[in-house]
C-alpha cells in the first residue's frame, strides 16, 4: 500500500479533528477531537518509520510514547471537565470562563 493512502488518512483524521475543536462546544467532544488528532499523528510515526526504515521500530516506540501522553492528557481533561460540571452544572466551553479576568 503506498505511503500517500496513510498521509492522506490522516491529514482527513487531522481536519476532522481541528474541525472538532473548533466547531464544538462540549468539552468532552473537544477532548476527543484532540485524540483523534493525536491519532491521526499515530498514523504517520508509524507510516513513515515503515517507509524509511523498515528494520527498525522507531515509529513504533514514538507512537508508544504519544498514546501513553494521549492517555494521561485524557486523564487530567476529563478530571477538569467533572470539577468544571460539580461547580457550574455545564461542560459548555463558551460558558466556562473561570480563568478570565
Amino acid at each position: 500500500m503506498p505511503l500517500s493512502y496513510f498521509i492522506a488518512l490522516s491529514a482527513t483524521l487531522l481536519c476532522i479533528g481541528i474541525y472538532g475543536v473548533l466547531a464544538r462546544r462540549n468539552a468532552i467532544l473537544v477532548l476527543l477531537s484532540v485524540e483523534i488528532m493525536l491519532n491521526s499523528v499515530n498514523i504517520n510515526l508509524i507510516a513513515f518509520s515503515r517507509y524509511i526504515t523498515p528494520d527498525t521500530i522507531v515509529g513504533q516506540i514514538y507512537t508508544i510514547f504519544a498514546m501513553a501522553a494521549g492517555a494521561a492528557e485524557i486523564g487530567i481533561g476529563l478530571a477538569v471537565v467533572l470539577l468544571i460540571y460539580r461547580g457550574r452544572e455545564t461542560v459548555n466551553v463558551d460558558e466556562v470562563n473561570m480563568l478570565k479576568w
